[in-house]
């Protein structure tokens, strides 16, 4: 048995996503004025006096007038102290951005920051004297919560450091290593996530328990989405759905859109319908009203022991609204109750129409989709706005390749109108892929068709075999003759 996790209530990554949506121009500005109203509070609420600095300080902050991050500021000649480097904002944003610097205040968080560590050190002391050593880790614990909690960024990962190494217990390390990995994730550090998620899977192989094991999966998920591997991360978020408890990481309305956009792209047709189209739990999100139910009564089972005859034994009133307001995890309410008034609203019906278009060939209805995801997701989470245009193309791609694969030849004109664009847009874009060698296939402009060149897999294979075996022969002839240069030198 796991003892229950530690060390997952700071920081909050909520915080991060209200920096990013000041911002995002991207973001209406009654949600500019609530992130900011949000991020007043909750800095004065935490005492959060080192990140506040970071944020509003007019020659460090990165939200200060100028618009200059940390990350491109100098050193000043009278700084004490190493400037935070973080990369919270959206990329090439531009927006203006209010965020007042009221010294007085900062003086006020800096006096409390010190007399709350006086304390923290005081009972350290007190438990080297008159206590053991759990006492005395319990004390060290208190100091590495409150650096994540204010938002120094490397104090945090020093006192999490520190503690990790006085610290016996597997589970307790496994617990550090993922509050790190949540500060990088905070402050956009993707290297040292990366890094910090390498660690804990090293510790999670050497005798992990399941709930931790669970949590890693997720974490890596999330932070693969940042580097464009949807391949890797698609399986590891679609796992994550059915056993999801890491609300520390993101809220399940947020998993389910990773999820999806994810499966939605890497997925192979077959895998994308098992894992994403019947999906239960993604059905009891995105699915029509009977779906719903049915996947909330246990018709719909993902697992493959699953005794449909049993299930059936459960009661759903029929009379369930078909949006629901609040969003949980549909396979573990007593896990995720305590959550659910956490969750935000969120209109799926742009990710719904998104996937039923691209999986029923609706290429029309599935360009209008991916401009609405565009607009309502991408463009409004801070894990995939950096990559929306990427995301987009390759969806785009995606739809040509299904629609291609099943023809030899394709009016130019009826491509077009299946996707509901012009000629010269489609002859344009699919130009791009063509060129790339993303899609097999050319256009004839002057008889107004496309013709697909579907490669023969044991040619291919046969040029592969050829092409490496020259480069191969090649080598050993460049090989042989630098051992009869060295020969004829050493006679």
């Amino acid at each position: 048995m796991g003892s229950d996790p530690q060390y997952i209530k700071y920081p909050d990554l909520i915080l991060a996503q209200h920096v990013f949506n000041l911002s995002n121009p991207a973001c209406a500005s009654s949600t500019r004025q609530s992130s900011l109203k949000k991020l007043q509070d909750v800095i004065s609420e935490n005492k959060m006096a080192p990140f506040y600095r970071h944020l509003a300080h007019p020659v460090e902050g990165i939200l200060n007038n100028s618009g200059e991050g940390v990350t491109q500021h100098p050193h000043g000649a009278g700084t004490s102290k190493p400037l935070i480097i973080s990369n919270m904002l959206a990329k090439k944003s531009g927006q203006q951005i209010d965020f007042p610097w009221d010294e007085n205040l900062y003086q006020s968080l800096l006096e409390d920051n010190k007399k709350e560590l006086e304390t923290f050190q005081k009972e350290e002391d007190d438990a080297e004297e008159a206590a053991g050593e759990t006492e005395v880790q319990a004390a060290r614990g208190k100091r590495a919560e409150f650096w994540a909690r204010v938002g120094d960024k490397d104090k945090a990962i020093e006192s999490h450091e520190a503690l990790l190494e006085k610290t016996g217990f597997l589970g307790t390390k496994i617990d550090l290593v993922l509050a790190m990995i949540r500060i990088g994730l905070f402050f956009g550090d993707r290297l040292f996530v990366k890094k910090t998620i390498e660690r804990a899977e090293t510790l999670v192989d050497s005798g992990g328990d399941w709930d931790r094991r669970n949590r890693l999966k997720a974490y890596k998920g999330m932070h693969l989405l940042t580097t464009r591997s949807y391949s890797i991360a698609a399986p590891l978020l679609l796992d994550s759905l059915s056993t999801f408890t890491s609300y520390e990481l993101c809220s399940y309305s947020a998993l389910v859109i990773y999820s999806v956009l994810a499966g939605s792209l890497s997925l192979k047709r077959v895998d994308f319908k098992d894992k994403v189209v019947d999906a239960p739990e993604i059905k009891a999100i995105l699915g029509s009203g009977e779906d719903q139910l049915a996947a909330l009564s246990g018709e719909v089972s993902s697992g493959p022991g699953a005794r449909e005859e049993e299930m059936k034994d459960a009661t759903v009133s029929k009379t369930t609204p078909a949006g629901a307001t609040t969003v949980v995890n549909l396979t573990s309410f007593a896990a995720g109750a305590a959550h659910a008034e956490n969750e935000v609203p969120v209109d799926f019906s742009p990710l719904a129409n998104l996937v039923t278009s691209l999986y029923n060939g609706n290429y029309r209805s599935f360009f209008v989709a991916l401009a609405a995801v565009e607009d309502h997701f991408l463009n409004q989470d801070r894990y995939l706005f950096e990559h929306r245009a990427w995301f987009v193309r390759e969806m785009r791609l995606r739809a040509y390749q299904q629609l291609l694969q099943s023809y030899r030849v394709v009016g130019l004109t009826t491509m077009a109108n299946d996707f509901g664009v012009t000629v010269d847009y489609l002859d344009r874009d699919l130009a791009k892929f063509i060129s790339s060698n993303r899609i097999a296939c050319t256009i004839d402009r002057v008889n107004g068709i496309i013709e697909t060149n579907r490669p023969d897999d044991k040619n291919k294979q046969y040029s592969d075999v050829v092409k490496h075996g020259d480069a191969l022969i090649t080598k050993l002839q460049k090989y042989g003759q630098a051992v009869r240069l060295r020969g004829s030198e050493r006679s």
